[in-house]
C-alpha cells in the first residue's frame, strides 16, 4: 500500500506550522499567510551534531574581547552601509526588486575582493556560467581567485564550500536552493528556512562571510518566512526605480553597525558607479527662479543629504481638492497644510496641492517639514525662493519650528556646496552658537514659527 503523503500549513510571514489552514496566524497575527506544503517526518530530520557530556556555561567577564577584522570591499558606499566592511563569519541578506542590480552589485564586490587576492565563491542558481561571464565582461576583468558554480542542491553546495574553503561566498539566490531532506518545492517556506539554517552553520562554523540574495514580494519584503531576516546578521535593501539611474542601498538590520546609513549608486553600462556626493547629484537640474521650489537638508545616518522639495498649489475646479505627495508621507503633507491654514490664515482648503521630492528619492525625516511648508507658501504666493537658500526644521501643530539633530553637520554640508543663507530653528542656533560662529560663508537665519519662515522668504 502506498504511503500517504503528509501535508502541513506554514505561515509565509513568520514560519508558524499548523496541521490545518487558518485565516489568521496565531504567531504573528497576520491574515491569509498560510500555504500548504508536503512534509515527510522521517526525511525532515536533519543530521545534527550530538554533543556527548555536559555543556559548560561561560561567564560574560571570561570572554576575551578581540577587535573584529573587517574585509574592505573597496566600495566606500557599501562599506559605509555594512559598518566599515565585511565581518568574518557574518551572513548578509540582500533584497530588492527584479532588475534593480543586486547580482551586478555582488559581482562587482567579487571583482574588488578578487583583486585583493581574497578567495571568493559565486554560486548561482538562476544563471548559467556563460551568462555570468557575459555580465562579468561588461563590468571588467577578473582574477582567478574568483570561482563560479551553478548549483541548486544544498548538499552539493555545502560539500563544495568545505572543499574550496573560500573566504567569501555569494548565493544567488536563496529561493533557488533546495535540500533533498525536505519534500517541498524550492522557494517554499520550509526550503528557504532549511537553506538559510545550513548556510548560517557554514558561516559561523567555518568563519566564512556569506552573502545571500533574496527575492521580494509585490509588497516589497523578502519572499519566504520572516524568520529569514531574523536569522541573518545584516539585511540590506536595494531601492530605486529600475528605469531611473540612481540606486540606494539601505541597511534595515545590522548587528555590526548602524542601520541609518545608506549608499548611493548610479547604474551605468559598465555596472554600478558610486555617488560620493549625493547632495550634488540630487540637486542637478534644479530650476532657477521658479516658485514652489526650495532646497532642504535631511540626515541619513551620519550623512547629510540636500534635496529639492517641490510644491504646486493651484485653485481647484472641483468640490473636493486633490492632494498628492511623491517621495514623502501623504498624511504629513495634509497635516502641514492644515497648520498653514490655521496659523497663517492661508485659504488652502479650496486648492489642489502637489508635493514632490525631486529625484525620486523618498524621505520621511521630520526635518524636511520646513522645506515642505516653504515650498507650499512659495507656490501659493508665486514667490521664488533664492537659489542659494537652504532650510531644515520640524514643524509642530502650533506652528512652531522645532529643533532637529545634528544641525552643525547640515550647515557644514550646505556651506560646502555654496549655499549662502540657511533657515533653521532658532533653538538650534541658541544651543550651539559658538560652533556656528566657526562656519564661514553662510548666513544663518533662525525662525521660531512658520510665520517667521514666511516673512523671511518674502523679505528676501
Amino acid at each position: 500500500m502506498a504511503k500517504a503523503k503528509i501535508t502541513a500549513f506554514f505561515c509565509q510571514n513568520c514560519g508558524h506550522e499548523s496541521s490545518k489552514w487558518m485565516g489568521q496566524c496565531p504567531g504573528c497575527r497576520e491574515w491569509n499567510t498560510f500555504v500548504e506544503e508536503l512534509t515527510d517526518k522521517k526525511s525532515a530530520k536533519r543530521a545534527s551534531d550530538v554533543r556527548n557530556g555536559a555543556v559548560e556555561t561561560v561567564p560574560i567577564s571570561g570572554i576575551e574581547m578581540t577587535q573584529e577584522k573587517r574585509i574592505s570591499t573597496q566600495m566606500k558606499e557599501l562599506d559605509r552601509v555594512l559598518g566599515g566592511g565585511i565581518v568574518k563569519g557574518s551572513m548578509v541578506l540582500v533584497g530588492g526588486d527584479p532588475g534593480i542590480g543586486k547580482s551586478t552589485l555582488l559581482l562587482q564586490v567579487c571583482r574588488k575582493l578578487s583583486e585583493q587576492e581574497i578567495r571568493v565563491l559565486y554560486i548561482s542558481g538562476e544563471e548559467s556560467l556563460q551568462q555570468i561571464r557575459l555580465r562579468a565582461e561588461r563590468i571588467g576583468s577578473f582574477k582567478d581567485t574568483l570561482k563560479l558554480l551553478c548549483e541548486t542542491n544544498l548538499d552539493t553546495v555545502r560539500n563544495v564550500i568545505k572543499n574550496e574553503k573560500p573566504e567569501v561566498v555569494i548565493i544567488d539566490s536563496v529561493q533557488t536552493m533546495y535540500s533533498e531532506e525536505i519534500s517541498s518545492a524550492p522557494g517554499s517556506v520550509s526550503q528557504v528556512r532549511e537553506s538559510t539554517g545550513v548556510l548560517m552553520q557554514i558561516a559561523k562554523g567555518m568563519g566564512i562571510s556569506v552573502f545571500i540574495v533574496g527575492h521580494v514580494t509585490k509588497e516589497g519584503v523578502v519572499a519566504g518566512p520572516r524568520v529569514l531576516e531574523h536569522m541573518v546578521d545584516t539585511v540590506l535593501y536595494f531601492e530605486g526605480d529600475r528605469h531611473a539611474a540612481y540606486r540606494i542601498l539601505r541597511g534595515v538590520k545590522n548587528r555590526f553597525g548602524s542601520t541609518n546609513e545608506i549608499g548611493v549608486f548610479e547604474m551605468r553600462r559598465e555596472g554600478l558607479a558610486e555617488v560620493e556626493n549625493p547632495s550634488e547629484y540630487m540637486l542637478s537640474g534644479k530650476p532657477e527662479g521658479a516658485s514652489g521650489s526650495v532646497v532642504a537638508c535631511t540626515m541619513e545616518g551620519t550623512r547629510p543629504i540636500l534635496l529639492e522639495v517641490q510644491a504646486l498649489v493651484c485653485h481647484s475646479n472641483f468640490g473636493m481638492p486633490r492632494r498628492t505627495a511623491a517621495g514623502t508621507d501623504f498624511n504629513r503633507v495634509n497635516l502641514l497644510m492644515a497648520v498653514l491654514e490655521k496659523r497663517l490664515g492661508l485659504p488652502l482648503g479650496s486648492c489642489d496641492a502637489y508635493v514632490n521630492i525631486a529625484g525620486g528619492i523618498r524621505m520621511n525625516e521630520p526635518a524636511i517639514d520646513l522645506g515642505i511648508v516653504l515650498a507650499i507658501i512659495s507656490s501659493y504666493k508665486d514667490i521664488a525662493i533664492d537659489d542659494k537658500t537652504i532650510c531644515f526644521g520640524e514643524v509642530g501643530l502650533s506652528g512652531e519650528v522645532r529643533a532637529v539633530s545634528m544641525a552643525e553637520q547640515r550647515v557644514l554640508e550646505a556651506a560646502k556646496l555654496g549655499f549662502e543663507t540657511c533657515l533653521l530653528p532658532q533653538v538650534c542656533i541658541s544651543a550651539a552658537e559658538n560652533t556656528f560662529r566657526k562656519i564661514k560663508g553662510i548666513r544663518l537665519t533662525g525662525v521660531r514659527t512658520v510665520g517667521d519662515a514666511m516673512n523671511s522668504i518674502i523679505n528676501v
